[in-house]
């Protein structure tokens, strides 16, 4: 199957070999998004809300570069550092999308990069 590379400059670079997104066949996957800044690279957000509001302002830009939505996602990975932070995300996650929500799994891990306290990655179709 062939896969294709998504880009968009409006996210910061990828820090590794990975692409910011690929499309196979009627799918779409992101890669895990931080809230970093696009032109810095830096994180921003000093807490798990305003870092989740950057994550979406980055899968949004990637979306767009795919010509798609957060209305085409069909799944969410979420990734927290500390599952104390989970009911702050989830709010800035609910405003975010409308029912039929897309599926998720939300999974608490030891770290993330940039120390950042959520990374997400998604599915859309």
């Amino acid at each position: 199957m062939q896969r294709d590379a998504i880009v968009s400059d409006a996210i910061a670079p990828a820090v590794g070999p990975f692409a910011a997104a690929v499309r196979a066949g009627e799918l779409i996957f992101l890669s895990g998004q931080v809230a970093q800044h696009a032109a810095s690279g830096k994180l921003i957000g000093a807490d798990v809300s305003a870092q989740t509001e950057q994550i979406f302002a980055n899968l949004r830009a990637v979306l767009r570069a795919a010509g798609k939505t957060l209305a085409d996602v069909v799944r969410v990975g979420v990734y927290l550092t500390d599952m104390k932070d989970f009911e702050k995300m989830n709010a800035v996650y609910a405003r975010h999308f409308d029912a039929p929500y897309p599926a998720r799994t939300t999974i608490a891990v030891a770290a993330l990069p940039l120390g950042a306290a959520v990374e997400m990655d998604l599915v859309a179709r």
